[in-house]
Parts: C-alpha cells; structure tokens; sequence
C-alpha cells in the first residue's frame, strides 16, 4: 500500500494522479503525521508534484535546499499575521514555474515553525482570499470560518495559481469520502 495506512483505513483506492504544473512541498509538522485524521496522506497521492518532509526543526542549510529550486518562483500558503507579517511579495508571472510552500500543522505550530525559521518567514506569501467551508468540519473542529485542511487550502491555492487548467474537484470529491468513512467510524 502506497499510504502506509492498516488495511481497513488504506487511502490508495481514493488517490488519483491529479496533473498541476506548480510543484507543492509540505513540511509536516510530526504529531500531525501520526494523526489518523491527517489530510497530507491522500494530497500526496494524489498529486504529480508533491513533496512531504516532516519535521519541526530543519538545519538552515537543507531548509534551504528544500524550499527553493533552480527556476522556480517559491511561495508560502500561509496567511499575512501580526506576529509574522508577510514580506513585500513581487507579482507572480503568469506562466511561470512556481514551488508552493505549505505548513502541515495545528494554526499554533505552524506560527511557531514559521517564527523558528527565518527562510521560511522571508518567504513570499499565498494567501487565501475567501477559503471556501471546509469539509473537515465533521471530524476536526474549527476555531474560524476560514480555517480548512491543509489538501483543502493546497487544492484552492492550485486553483488560484493555475486557473482552470487545474482540476482539484476530484480530490475534494475524495476527499469528502476520506472524512465520511472518519466520521462514519467515530459515530457510537
């Protein structure tokens, strides 16, 4: 199994190769990779382009490597906060190769990670305008509105940097169907 999960909670069935031009890195914070209920699994599946590193502390060096490749214009999905204000960010180029950076952990930890990491801070940023509801909601609760999964705001990222040459439908729809076999097993 390509998912590494228990045979009744394998994923791979769900996964299907979904084709995006802008490479995604997710650097996971390491309780959320052990968590049952963790999105990252299935976006990686599922998507041609998709790195996953876990970690809380990264040697600058190899932060370094990993958040930037050789042509490639990197940005961060994470949104513009008061305790880490998002740098002047230039234009993305329309049809340029973009590396998008996502941080896979609670709203807490992922400030943390962001603070701990100066690389990471200089970053320019992809935020979310209007993120739509999330389908999460059934089996992880939420403190705002805009607060959705992390293959829930990669998928709406790809959308916003790619346009209509990105279908993320399909992996919602799986999505949809990772969370109602959670929900259906949480249920006395």
């Amino acid at each position: 199994m390509r998912c590494q999960r228990p045979q009744g909670r394998c994923l791979c069935a769900l996964a299907r190769p979904i084709a995006h031009r802008t490479e995604v890195l997710v650097l996971q914070h390491p309780q959320e990779q052990r968590q049952p209920k963790n999105s990252v699994t299935l976006l990686r599946l599922s998507l041609v382009h998709c790195d996953v590193v876990v970690g809380e502390q990264f040697d600058p060096g190899a932060l370094q490597a990993l958040l930037y490749r050789p042509g490639r214009d990197t940005r961060l999905l994470y949104p513009d906060v008061p305790a880490a204000p998002a740098p002047e960010a230039p234009e993305i180029m329309a049809g340029a190769p973009l590396r998008l950076v996502v941080l896979d952990a609670t709203w807490r930890k992922s400030l943390r990670m962001l603070l701990e990491h100066p690389a990471l801070a200089a970053l320019p940023r992809l935020q979310l305008d209007a993120p739509a509801p999330t389908r999460y909601r059934a089996i992880r609760a939420a403190r705002r509105a805009d607060q959705v999964s992390t293959l829930e705001a990669t998928v709406q990222a790809l959308a916003m940097l790619e346009g209509s040459s990105f279908d993320g439908a399909p992996l919602l729809d799986a999505f949809s169907c990772f969370v109602a076999d959670i929900a259906a097993r949480q249920r006395p």
